[in-house]
C-alpha cells in the first residue's frame, strides 16, 4: 500500500521534470530562432540592391524589377535559371505610397474576411 503511494508521487515528478525540460527546450529555441533571425536581416540588408515587385506568372515562373544602384532592371526568374529582360527606366515605374494605406491591420483584414465569407463584399452581376 505504501509503495504504491510512493509511486504514485515518483511518477508526478517525472511528469512535472519533463514538462520543465520541455519548457526549457521551447524557450532555448525561440530564442536561437530569434537571434537567426535578427543576424540574417542584418546580413540582408544591402543599399544598392533592392527587389521592387514581383510577379507570378506560373508556380516556379517570375518576372522581378530590381534596382541595381540607380538603375532599374526587369529580370524573369526561374527554378534553374535567371534572364534579364530589359532595362526600366525609372519615370516608368509605379512606386507604392510610402503612408502605409496599402497595408492592412489584421483587424481591416478580419473585416475583409467576415464580408467575403457572408457574400456582402459580392459585386452585382451586370445585365
Amino acid at each position: 500500500m505504501v509503495l504504491s503511494v510512493m509511486d504514485t508521487g515518483g511518477s508526478y515528478a517525472q511528469l512535472i521534470t519533463v514538462l520543465l525540460i520541455f519548457i526549457f527546450v521551447l524557450f532555448i529555441t525561440l530564442c536561437t530562432t530569434k537571434w537567426i533571425a535578427g543576424y540574417e536581416k542584418a546580413k540582408s540588408v544591402n543599399r544598392n540592391i533592392e527587389v521592387v515587385e514581383t510577379y507570378r506568372i506560373m508556380s516556379n515562373k517570375y518576372i522581378q524589377i530590381i534596382r541595381l544602384a540607380d538603375t532599374y532592371v526587369a529580370i524573369a526568374v526561374c527554378k534553374d535559371s535567371v534572364a534579364m529582360l530589359a532595362s526600366v527606366p525609372k519615370e516608368q515605374i509605379e512606386f507604392r505610397k510610402a503612408d502605409g494605406s496599402t497595408s492592412l491591420n489584421f483587424k481591416q483584414l478580419l473585416e475583409k474576411a467576415k464580408k467575403v465569407n457572408s457574400g456582402e463584399d459580392q459585386r452585382p452581376e451586370k445585365e
